[in-house]
């Protein structure tokens, strides 16, 4: 059985590092907000190669419509659909659905410590998402709109899956073998163990599952239109984020969690 756990520190580290490029990018350029954010208008022109090439600007007339060449195919002003009301609103699911799987997975499991470590998880595929378009948006003019509010709420789905199945699996193993694993499970014992053989056992299954997913997004990337685009990227990043979180963030927490706990403990 492999030792995932003796370089859980390692993995955080890895983690804080992604985290931290995105946090400075935030503070430092912010998010780059589409026309759904901020209202503008959409052309669409028809290229002399029969594509078409889509430009957002601030919004435009009818009187300077007409001054524009027949090439537009599109012409469409849109106003601030989402804005700061949305943004808020946002805001509070994010912050609702995170309490929510908090308590759910806590009642499952019959320990607040799996339901922090998983929403701590989830909180990190948020900021991996908003850290790498703040990037994104300064270095290649990816734009945050609605399709990417939709693409933060799906992955921390994704995100949620993947770690309760690796959760699962621990607390099957402390049903059936208690908390001394042993045999089969190698000589460590108590949640370390645990931790170990729950990860070997489903990671298999996890990057199956998860490169399913990224082959499917990588070609809406390569071939997808523009309008698409980013919308596939965000859901990029945030499946390979999930896929990382959930063996190599959620479980480490937990055991790190009740490694410490049982420090306490023994100081009592």
């Amino acid at each position: 059985m492999i030792d995932w756990m003796r370089y859980r520190l390692i993995y955080l580290a890895i983690s804080l590092t992604v985290i931290g490029a995105g946090v400075f990018g935030l503070f430092t350029w912010g998010l780059s907000l589409g026309i759904d954010f901020t209202g503008g208008t959409i052309l669409e022109y028809r290229l002399p190669d029969g594509g078409t090439k889509i430009i957002r600007s601030s919004l435009i007339d009818e009187t300077k419509r007409e001054e524009i060449k027949e090439e537009i195919v599109r012409f469409e002003n849109v106003g601030p659909a989402i804005g700061p009301e949305l943004i808020k609103k946002t805001v509070y699911a994010l912050a609702i659905s995170a309490l929510a799987i908090l308590l759910w997975i806590a009642y499952q499991f019959k320990s607040i410590k799996f339901g922090i470590s998983a929403t701590l998880a989830t909180l990190h595929d948020s900021l991996v998402l908003l850290g790498s378009f703040s990037l994104l948006g300064h270095f290649a003019g990816a734009e945050v709109d609605f399709l990417f509010v939709t693409a933060m709420l799906t992955i921390l789905s994704f995100s949620v899956h993947d770690t309760i199945v690796v959760y699962d699996r621990i607390r099957e193993s402390q049903k059936k073998f208690g908390l001394r694993p042993g045999g089969a499970y190698g000589p460590e014992g108590g949640m370390l163990g645990l931790a170990n053989w729950a990860v070997s056992e489903t990671m298999v299954r996890s990057l199956n599952n998860s490169f399913t997913i990224i082959f499917m997004l990588v070609a809406l990337v390569l071939l997808g239109g523009e309008t698409v685009r980013w919308f596939a990227v965000a859901l990029l990043i945030g499946t390979v984020s999930g896929t990382y979180s959930s063996p190599f963030v959620a479980v480490p927490i937990l055991v790190t969690w009740d490694e410490i706990e049982k420090r306490f403990r023994v100081r009592k």
